[in-house]
């Protein structure tokens, strides 16, 4: 590595000079780089003589741009046959997120702290941030494989960053609450009471299940077992329509259901509205009678039904109609408050249904354990279920339960 001053004279005849510094890379090419300050040489040739003693120094020649590397990044995701919808968020995150702030910047250059700096500063949601980082940290990984790059700037930055910072972020994000993140029981009992027609199966389901809605949207007749009272999670239907096994391990799994649910699937499967395949003598539809491949809560089609319907048809109608609403800041045209559903998502059932299943028998729960939980939810791991519903757990030190310990060691 060395760092010497070049002159030479230009077409003009006016003398110029620079500064070259010449070393030999991880490769054992001789690369050569030049500089117009003395100083930004020293500074080049310090930092890539580490780099090349380390083996983590890719010079600019072998790189390519963050646009490139991003571009490549979804043809490796297209290669793989990934879902549509992930597909087209990489391209959003790409287009959106990333690209304006340092598509044009090679590889080589991308300072992982700065771009989220950048990030918060344009006005990206904290959760926005964290999902444009892990994009750029799985284009250094994807470039990693291709010989574009021998370090990930993303994961150097996570790794390095104090257990402090990650609890004081954790704290931030905040813990879900009954009444604002999870229904309460009393919201649930009047939901429930409300729900009629094609939605109080779906949304019964929902409840007392804990099915996604893609879960949902893809579950056949031949997935339900009514008589031994349960359901199999073994396909999913995502948001374009298209059907397919569920995106990790753990969703594949089978859930108990209580008797209303039964009941009021064995009342959909009565009225189940099926494709009409004809008419008869009379000119009446004539439908295809149930099978096992059928989707059970299909559109009137019977092809997938939209996420979309579900909650402006089905949740929030119910919720309305339940009274479980919240007052907003907009007024009607008689300057009255307008109501809306205070829970416009289908999650929200999702968690009432682990909190359900976390509850103590006399709080009218399961009270089921943190593992049986997890395979309950279709989690990938025990981790998120902890980290998301840990809470809720019974903390088995309360003041009736103190008193008893004290008395069967103390007598």
């Amino acid at each position: 590595m060395s760092v010497r001053k070049r002159k030479w004279k230009g077409s003009d005849g006016i003398e110029k000079e620079a500064w070259v510094v010449n070393y030999t890379d991880i490769k054992g090419v001789r690369r050569l780089k030049t500089f117009t300050r003395k100083k930004d040489a020293d500074e080049f040739a310090s930092k890539a003589d580490v780099e090349v003693r380390e083996g983590v120094h890719v010079a600019d020649r072998d790189t390519v741009t963050v646009k490139k590397a991003g571009e490549l990044w979804i043809a490796t995701g297209e290669g793989e046959d990934l879902e549509r919808s992930t597909i087209n968020q990489r391209k959003r995150h790409l287009k959106f997120h990333i690209e304006p702030f340092i598509g044009g910047t090679l590889l080589s250059k991308v300072d992982a702290r700065a771009f989220q700096d950048t990030l918060r500063a344009e006005g990206r949601s904290p959760a926005m941030v964290k999902k444009a980082l892990g994009s750029l940290g799985s284009i250094f990984a994807d470039s990693i494989e291709r010989k574009l790059a021998v370090r990930n700037p993303v994961r150097d930055m996570r790794r390095s960053r104090k257990g402090k910072e990650r609890r004081a972020e954790q704290r931030q994000k905040g813990k879900l609450t009954v009444g604002e993140d999870i229904p309460s029981r009393d919201e649930v009992k009047a939901l429930v009471g409300a729900l009629s027609g094609r939605w109080r199966p779906l949304l019964l389901t929902a409840i007392f299940a804990g099915l996604r809605s893609s879960e949902l949207r893809g579950l056949r007749w031949q997935d339900i077992e009514l008589d031994r009272r349960e359901v199999r999670v073994q396909q999913r239907a995502d948001e374009f329509g298209e059907i397919g096994r569920p995106k990790s391990h753990a969703g594949e799994r089978t859930i108990p259901i209580p008797p209303i649910v039964v009941n009021a699937l064995r009342e959909w499967k009565l009225a189940y509205s099926r494709p009409i395949v004809g008419r008869d003598e009379d000119g009446e539809p004539v439908r295809e009678d149930v099978k096992p491949h059928h989707l059970i809560f299909a559109n009137g089609a019977g092809k997938v039904e939209s996420h979309a319907n579900i909650i402006n048809r089905g949740l929030v109608p119910a919720m309305l109609a339940a009274d479980v609403t919240v007052p907003t800041s907009k007024k009607d045209k008689d300057g009255n408050v307008v109501i809306a559903a205070k829970y416009s998502g289908l999650h929200a059932l999702r968690h009432f249904y682990a909190s359900w299943l976390i509850n103590r028998p006399a709080d009218g729960g399961l009270g089921l354990p943190l593992k049986v939980v997890q395979e309950r939810m279709g989690h990938s791991s025990i981790t998120m279920t902890a980290d998301t519903y840990g809470h809720l757990f019974p903390r088995g030190d309360d003041a009736d339960e103190l008193a008893a310990a004290e008395n069967a060691l103390l007598g």
